[in-house]
């Protein structure tokens, strides 16, 4: 049917993907793009991200075998929307709610990607101004991962706060009020600490330049870098996983679940010395993302002991993609 379908790019440090949306929000096509807003930093223009984004989207076309008339809109979300990408959309400043970002969507128009306006979504900031280093440790900053957050409240029952997590290169940690507003986040570069200690230290030749499998996942192990990382701080923890190779105590995949809970340790502190809000044990939290790090913040956290009330969010691969599905329900919000 013309006019159904919805095309969702979300743009992250070094891939660009590229999503098509049937009209009930399922994803029939998918491109990605080895090019990112890392890109642009390097070359000092985003020629190579405007490429991406054009190349991914002919891509997903032909794959859905429409045309570009077919489609009633085009979002852009991430880093796209960044001084780094295609167009620096200002942040919202949290509280927010999905119509309230559905309403900050700006239509833009760049001829050199296609002659239909690009609908490009703003990230959130927490409520934190002005910034000074009496407060700064406050302030944070997301882009794409609202998507994702309201793509997952979609999933859960309304009426009562969530405090989200959603893994990656870089962590966050996003609070929920009861009526669905986003009130802020957290961000910890725990991924990219951890692909940093795994292929580009010392430590790559002890766990053999490779992160926890799902079959080699080893709780006691997670646990035990856990608590070596808040005995002996992060540094001594993580060299001590070459004492443990070193001496035969165990192999490159164990290595790399005890490294794994040496990291993770990072972000308990993180929420745990938040000025910006307290999380109460007894709020329900959905933690995201793909095995093994999904299960594997699941055993920190209740080494820590702070959440009573765990639960994962799981995907299929054949699943709408969350960022994807937050797109969609933005258009839903356009049309009401």
């Amino acid at each position: 049917m013309v006019n159904q379908y919805i095309i969702s790019i979300d743009g992250g440090t070094t891939n660009t993907r590229v999503y098509l949306l049937d009209h009930q929000g399922q994803c029939i096509a998918k491109e990605t793009v080895s090019v990112g807003v890392r890109d642009t930093a390097i070359d000092g223009n985003n020629h190579k991200l405007h490429a991406a984004v054009r190349d991914g989207m002919i891509k997903v076309l032909q794959a859905g075998c429409i045309t570009l008339e077919d489609v009633s809109t085009i979002y852009a979300s991430g880093m796209l929307t960044s001084n780094a990408g295609l167009v620096e959309i200002p942040h919202l400043t949290a509280p927010v709610c999905l119509r309230q970002l559905a309403r900050a969507v700006r239509p833009i128009t760049l001829q050199n990607i296609c002659e239909a306006p690009i609908h490009f979504i703003p990230g959130i900031k927490n409520n934190t101004l002005p910034v000074d280093l009496h407060n700064y440790e406050a302030m944070d900053i997301m882009r794409g991962e609202e998507l994702e957050a309201f793509a997952l409240l979609d999933t859960l029952a309304s009426g009562q706060p969530y405090f989200l997590v959603l893994p990656g290169s870089h962590t966050k940690f996003i609070a929920v009020d009861r009526d669905g507003l986003i009130q802020g986040c957290i961000t910890a570069m725990s991924g990219e600490l951890l692909t940093s200690l795994t292929q580009h230290t010392i430590l790559a030749d002890a766990v053999k330049n490779q992160f926890v499998s799902p079959e080699s996942m080893n709780d006691a192990l997670i646990k035990e870098g856990y608590r070596q990382s808040e005995k002996a701080g992060l540094g001594r923890a993580a060299f001590l996983t070459r004492i443990l190779t070193q001496f035969h105590v165990l192999d490159a995949q164990e290595a790399a679940c005890y490294l794994l809970g040496v990291v993770l340790h990072e972000d308990v502190a993180a929420i745990r010395c938040s000025s910006l809000f307290s999380a109460s044990p007894d709020i329900e939290v959905i933690v995201a993302g793909k095995s093994p790090l999904q299960e594997a913040l699941v055993t920190v956290f209740n080494q820590a002991g702070c959440f009573n009330k765990i639960h994962c969010f799981y995907q299929n691969e054949t699943d709408t993609p969350l960022s994807a599905k937050g797109a969609y329900l933005l258009a839903q919000q356009t049309n009401l």
